[in-house]
């Protein structure tokens, strides 16, 4: 992420804008201090597949089962 100062986004808002339509985050800064963020409407979509994590994991059947008395201990401290 970049920080840009007021006079440079001003001068820079047309390059700035193309940056940050390609998914990129700019602050903005006056005297120093970030006043600002520019940052795209909507974060660009990635293609989602369902199904490609299929296996990893899988449920134990005891998922639903109460926990130990130890781990509930940790839980009441």
């Amino acid at each position: 992420m970049q920080t840009v100062n007021v006079h440079e986004a001003k001068t820079h808002l047309s390059k700035l804008l193309s940056r940050v339509s390609a998914g990129e985050e700019i602050i903005i800064a006056k005297a120093g201090k970030p006043v600002a963020r520019l940052m795209p409407l909507e974060k660009p979509v990635s293609d989602r597949k369902p199904g490609l994590d299929r296996g990893k994991f899988v449920v134990p059947d005891d998922f639903d089962a109460p926990l130990p008395n130890d781990v509930l201990d940790d839980f009441e401290r």
